[in-house]
């Protein structure tokens, strides 16, 4: 921040300013991908355009949604610290969070989100399509909250167990499922649903609503154990173990014929 831009108006500074470092920006370091926006309150339509107009030198780049909104979408929208509660029709979203309470590095904020948590947030914004952004608040020498690298750590973890069921998924073609969330794979005319089970169920039954195609395989995705499956009216009971195999999100494969695809 540099005190002499409050001397001169917006306009000045978007002239000599902004509009010349979005130029250099998508100009001296080759093929941009994204841009993401983040501008002022006091953002017009007519200083939008100015900055939207520089886009035109990198004509494959993706930006969001808040250059100026409304007039100015971008390609996908930045849902800020909450999830949608659904996917959000024709639009591409990503849902940017904190890992505690602030964006920038507080060393007395200590309220930070657990590890079950963000699992469960990236598990839930999969399942309708999403990109999750999680940011990281490094301290001034760059160095990142040790409780934030222990944070990291234990969803790598989980990841690493678990990826399968969130890289290249698309969102859930299921109705809600009061029991946890689910994402899925279509290939080769088959459908692959990855049910993350938040709700390990008591019984040793898993109820999957609104499945009534064939079953091809069904197992536990860590271990690979195959499972028992029953249709009925209701749609498709799993028999699962006891106890489940992860505290935060256990996750189920399950492999049906045809091709099942969100609304």
């Amino acid at each position: 921040w540099d005190p002499a831009h409050t001397t001169r108006s917006m306009s000045e500074n978007i002239d000599s300013i902004a509009v010349p470092q979005v130029r250099e920006l998508l100009t001296a370091y080759g093929k941009v991908a994204v841009l993401w926006w983040d501008t002022p309150s006091h953002m017009t339509d007519a200083f939008a355009r100015k900055l939207h107009d520089l886009l035109k030198l990198q004509p494959g780049i993706i930006t969001n949604d808040r250059l100026e909104r409304p007039d100015f979408p971008g390609d996908y929208a930045t849902p800020e610290q909450h999830i949608p509660a659904s996917a959000m029709k024709g639009r591409d979203f990503e849902v940017c969070m904190t890992m505690n309470g602030t964006w920038g590095y507080k060393s007395f904020d200590h309220n930070w989100k657990s590890v079950k948590t963000l699992v469960r947030n990236l598990i839930d914004i999969a399942s309708k399509g999403g990109n999750y952004l999680l940011n990281v608040g490094p301290k001034a020498d760059g160095t990142f909250p040790e409780p934030s690298v222990e944070i990291l750590k234990g969803m790598g973890q989980w990841m690493k167990e678990n990826s399968e069921a969130i890289y290249s998924t698309e969102r859930s073609p299921l109705g809600p499922l009061g029991w946890g969330r689910c994402t899925s794979k279509v290939e080769n005319g088959h459908t692959t649903l990855y049910l993350s089970v938040f709700d390990w169920p008591a019984d040793g039954k898993l109820l999957v609503p609104g499945v009534t195609a064939p079953v091809i395989s069904c197992r536990l995705l860590k271990g690979g154990k195959k499972l028992k499956t029953a249709a009925g009216g209701d749609g498709l009971t799993i028999q699962v173990p006891d106890k489940a195999p992860n505290e935060i999100a256990s996750v189920i494969k399950l492999e049906v014929n045809g091709v099942l695809k969100a609304d």
